[in-house]
């Protein structure tokens, strides 16, 4: 059995949902720190501040199951010191285009080398050797931007269409009606190919998108 399977079967018995849920962000400044985020379009979940010296701010990120916290004595850890934060989306020049909307500063889309590990020029990017533009051939986890927030915490984006196998698992879900409008075209581009093939309409689309979506979310092989 190779490592692989070995980790996608004990993967498959565990007994106990762990989610992670939270993730914290050292800043110096919440009110910035808050402002910041906010017009990142996050959903504010929380900003309580006990009155003694303790504050914490909750944001959620559209579409994600996973929320950041700062405040006033939450962390030791020096502000701007959190690096190689993902966000995953399904659509790169999308997402980049909203940044910039809300006056972030954002990188231009880049790629890595694939392979090539020497490189220095994008800290905590697989590879570590950024390649200016999308990957040519839009491969899915491929593409990336980058951006910081005010006190220097880094932020990398990914996009993601079509996860590796077995990683994801239990029901096929989507964040939001955006990334399931994208995956229905990514279906309708790839099922207009399968007519062509075949020449002739396809009476049973419906099925042929229902097995393209989900395969695509488990990282099964796509239909032909």
């Amino acid at each position: 059995m190779s490592t692989n399977e070995a980790r996608t079967n004990d993967a498959a018995v565990a007994s106990v949902d762990m989610k992670l849920e939270i993730v914290v962000i050292p800043v110096s400044d919440v009110d910035r720190a808050k402002e910041f985020y906010g017009r990142l379009g996050w959903r504010l979940d929380a900003d309580y501040d006990n009155g003694d010296g303790f504050r914490v701010i909750q944001f959620t990120p559209p579409g994600s199951g996973c929320s950041v916290i700062f405040g006033k004595n939450v962390t030791g850890a020096a502000p701007g010191s959190a690096q190689g934060l993902y966000l995953i989306v399904s659509d790169i020049a999308a997402a980049r285009a909203e940044l910039v909307a809300h006056g972030v500063h954002a990188t231009e889309v880049f790629h890595d080398a694939g392979g090539v590990y020497a490189g220095k020029d994008q800290p905590y990017l697989f590879g570590r050797v950024r390649v200016s533009g999308p990957d040519p051939e839009r491969r899915s986890y491929r593409s990336f931007l980058s951006f910081s927030d005010p006190d220097g915490n880094g932020w990398l984006m990914q996009e993601i269409t079509t996860r590796l196998p077995g990683r994801v698992a239990g029901d096929t879900t989507y964040a939001s009606a955006g990334d399931l409008s994208k995956a229905l075209q990514r279906a309708a581009a790839a099922h207009g190919q399968h007519e062509a093939r075949t020449g002739q309409a396809d009476p049973n689309w419906p099925d042929w998108y229902a097995e393209y979506l989900v395969c695509e979310q488990s990282g099964e092989e796509l239909p032909k």
